[in-house]
């Protein structure tokens, strides 16, 4: 089994080129079959609410709907900072279905006793 990736996700749409990478490399280790896990921070949690995570944060750079699409498609997960989540009064109601909310000790239990590949933005 190829190694796990976890990116680590705390900014939202206030830097979209920053959410762009950090789904890029997501993507990328989805579709090359890694288990991949995002966990979201901070304004990144909104990005798995509703309708949020649109728009193209550079010339040239793919639509955020087509990394979801495409990172969705080839498995990746989502976990949820539960804590900042409800910091920002968002509705359950609204998380995706693919997105769960999950603190840290969750994400370790993902990891588990084997290497993780990490990234942070």
């Amino acid at each position: 089994m190829r190694a796990k990736s976890v990116i680590s996700l705390s900014t939202g749409l206030e830097d979209a080129e920053k959410v762009t990478v950090a789904f890029l490399v997501a993507v990328g280790s989805a579709e090359s079959q890694r288990p991949t896990l995002m966990f979201l921070t901070k304004e990144a949690v909104r990005l798995v609410t509703g309708d949020i995570a649109r728009g193209t944060a550079c010339e040239g750079c793919p639509p955020l709907e087509d990394l979801m699409s495409r990172y969705l498609a080839a498995g990746g997960a989502f976990m949820v900072c539960p804590i900042c989540f409800d910091a920002k009064h968002l509705d359950k109601a609204e998380l995706l279905a693919s997105a769960e909310l999950a603190g840290t000790v969750a994400m370790w239990g993902w990891i588990g006793d084997e290497a993780a590949n990490t990234f942070s933005y």
